[in-house]
C-alpha cells in the first residue's frame, strides 16, 4: 500500500477542442470531469499498475463533494481525506488537438485553518505507520505554512516511510531540510529554486541543501537523476503527441513504486520515462496507455553521468 497526499485536491475538468486560438470562442468536442490533484493522479496510476494506494489530503463543499463521490464509485480509491469548510477548486485544462498543446487553468484552492491542518496532521501520522512509500503532491491551498511538506516529511521519516515530493516554490525550499528522499522538480521549478540553467548542477544543489535524490522531469526529453548510488539520464525513444499534463504524474507513481519494491536506480528511471510516455496519448491526467507503456519501455536509454557526489 502507497500512500498519496494531495493538500490541494480538485475537479479536474478537461475540454477537448479542435485548436485553442485567443480572443475568441470555441466549440467543446469532448468534456471529462474527475477527482484530481497530483497525489489523486498518482494514485490512479498506481492502482492501474495493481500496487494498493490509499488517498488523503483536504476537501470540502460542493466540489470536494463531487470529488470524493468520484473516488468511490469510479476510481475505487481507498479514500482517507479531511474534510475542511472552504470548496475544494476546480482546474481546467483545455487541450487543443491541432497540436497537443494544454492549456492549464488553477484554481488556488481553499483556506485552510490552523485547526484542519492540525486534524490533517493528525490523520496523517495515523496513515504513514502502515505504508512503506508515502508520495506528497501538488500545491499547497491558502492558510498552510510554506514549511508544511518539511512537517509530513518529518512525520513519515520517524513512521519509516520514505517520502517522494512532487511540488515547486517556497514548498520546496522548506523541505529540503528535513530530508526527503526523493524530489521531483520539473525543470522549471528546478530553475526557480536554485536560480541555475544547468539541470544537473542544480539538482546538486538541491542534494546539497538536503534531498537525498532528485529526479528531474524535462518533458519529452526524458529524466535527468542524482541519487546517493549515482547519476543517470534517461530518455524516451520517441515523442508522442497528445496531452502532457498527466506525465509528471505517472513519473512520481513509478518513483514511489521503485521505491516501494526497491528497484534499483537505473531500472526505476527506465520504469518512469515509459510510464510517462504512455499518459501522453491518454486525454485526462492519471490515465496511461498500457501498450505504449509495453512498447516504449525496452527502447528507453539510461545513460550514466558519473556525477560526483555533494560533500
Amino acid at each position: 500500500m502507497i500512500l498519496t497526499v494531495t493538500l490541494n485536491a480538485a475537479l479536474d475538468v478537461t475540454y477537448g477542442v479542435d485548436a485553442l486560438r485567443p480572443r475568441t470562442s470555441h466549440r467543446v468536442g469532448t468534456t471529462h470531469r474527475r477527482a484530481g490533484g497530483k497525489g489523486v493522479n498518482v494514485a490512479r496510476v498506481l492502482a492501474a499498475r495493481g500496487y494498493g494506494a490509499t488517498v488523503t489530503g483536504l476537501v470540502g463543499g460542493p466540489t470536494g463533494a463531487l470529488l470524493r463521490d468520484d473516488l468511490r464509485t469510479v476510481a475505487n480509491l481507498h479514500d482517507e481525506l479531511v474534510a475542511v469548510s472552504g470548496t475544494s477548486r476546480q482546474t481546467v485544462t483545455v487541450v487543443s488537438r491541432d497540436d497537443g498543446d494544454a492549456t492549464v487553468f488553477n484554481e488556488r484552492g481553499p483556506h485552510v485553518a490552523p485547526r484542519e491542518w492540525r486534524t490533517f496532521t493528525d490523520r496523517f501520522a495515523s496513515l504513514v505507520r502502515d505504508v512503506p512509500v508515502v508520495a506528497l503532491c501538488g500545491s499547497l491551498p491558502p492558510g498552510l505554512p510554506s514549511d508544511a511538506y518539511a512537517r509530513l516529511v518529518r512525520i513519515a521519516a520517524r513512521a519509516g516511510a520514505l517520502t517522494v515530493l512532487d511540488t515547486g516554490g517556497p514548498p520546496l525550499l522548506a523541505a529540503l531540510d528535513a530530508g526527503p528522499d526523493v524530489v521531483k522538480p520539473n525543470a522549471a521549478e528546478l530553475a526557480a529554486a536554485t536560480g541555475c540553467e544547468d539541470v544537473v548542477v542544480a539538482a546538486r544543489r538541491l542534494r546539497a541543501l538536503g534531498a537525498r535524490a532528485v529526479v528531474v522531469s524535462s518533458g519529452p526529453d526524458g529524466l535527468h537523476a542524482l541519487t546517493p548510488d549515482g547519476g543517470w539520464r534517461a530518455a524516451p525513444p520517441e515523442r508522442l503527441a497528445g496531452n502532457p499534463t498527466g506525465a509528471g504524474d505517472a513519473c512520481v507513481a513509478a518513483l514511489a513504486a521503485g521505491l516501494a519494491d526497491g528497484r534499483r536506480w537505473p531500472d526505476v528511471l527506465r520504469e518512469a520515462v515509459a510510464l510517462s510516455a504512455a499518459a501522453v496519448p491518454c486525454p485526462v491526467a492519471g490515465d496511461f496507455d498500457a501498450a505504449t507503456r509495453r512498447r516504449i519501455r525496452p527502447a528507453v536509454s539510461v545513460e550514466d553521468l558519473h556525477a560526483p557526489h555533494p560533500h
